[in-house]
């Protein structure tokens, strides 16, 4: 059977529509928040300024942002709020003697593109890409997409300590250095618990991909002590 473009977008219209029907508790996210407002908890504030440059400095480390990340969604899938995500993983990263600097990516929802983006922007050749249910990548500029230096798949088994540790590997990276690889909790049942609220999260996130759009410049501000 040949399948056109047109049957494609059909179907996917047709997945989503049933898993927005099945499942509607996963809907009551806020919709479509410019980035200058503050996050739902109030903690977290991401600004615009900006098309974002490549750095000069082999002291920074990127972390990249999916399109949804911090407004429209403001949570991992396992319900850990963007502000400790974000507050550990520049921890981690400051804690190594290194700098956090922070984009969005609007072009791809993929998290292993959005974190070679990120690699590519950094002076130090080392990013982190993060989407907003929470899977998230440290990669390095010059290795194709695919091919990244740590992958993080099961969001649902992603703790804060966990993101800090993915600053700390980074920003080793970003040094030279050869950290050992992070170890992740496995378990199998996570996947069909998971599986319909992720694809709903993905599905939202990608309507806001932009494949046109230049990586934008982030200012974070943490608001908690």
């Amino acid at each position: 059977m040949d399948y056109s473009e047109e049957l494609v977008r059909l179907i996917t219209e047709k997945v989503k529509e049933h898993i927005e029907n099945a499942y509607p508790q996963y809907l009551n996210e806020s919709q479509n928040k410019p980035y200058s407002q503050i996050t739902a908890d109030s903690s977290l504030i991401i600004k615009e300024v900006g098309e974002a440059r490549q750095g000069s400095y082999s002291d920074e480390v990127i972390v990249g942002l999916a399109p949804a990340f911090g407004t429209s969604q403001t949570k991992t899938i396992n319900g850990i709020s963007h502000y400790e995500v974000l507050r550990e993983i520049s921890a981690g990263i400051e804690e190594e003697g290194m700098k956090c600097r922070f984009v969005k990516v609007y072009e791809t929802s993929d998290v292993s593109f959005i974190a070679l983006k990120a690699a590519k922007l950094s002076g130090s050749g080392i990013g982190i890409g993060i989407q907003s249910k929470g899977t998230t990548v440290i990669h390095q500029k010059d290795l194709f997409p695919l091919t990244n230096l740590e992958l993080f798949p099961q969001a649902p088994l992603i703790t804060t300590e966990i993101y800090r540790n993915i600053g700390k590997n980074a920003a080793k990276y970003a040094k030279g250095q050869s950290p050992v690889p992070l170890t992740v909790q496995s378990d199998y049942m996570s996947r069909p618990k998971y599986q319909a609220k992720a694809a709903l999260l993905h599905i939202k996130e990608t309507q806001l991909v932009n494949d046109e759009a230049k990586p934008v410049q982030l200012q974070v501000e943490f608001k908690r002590s």
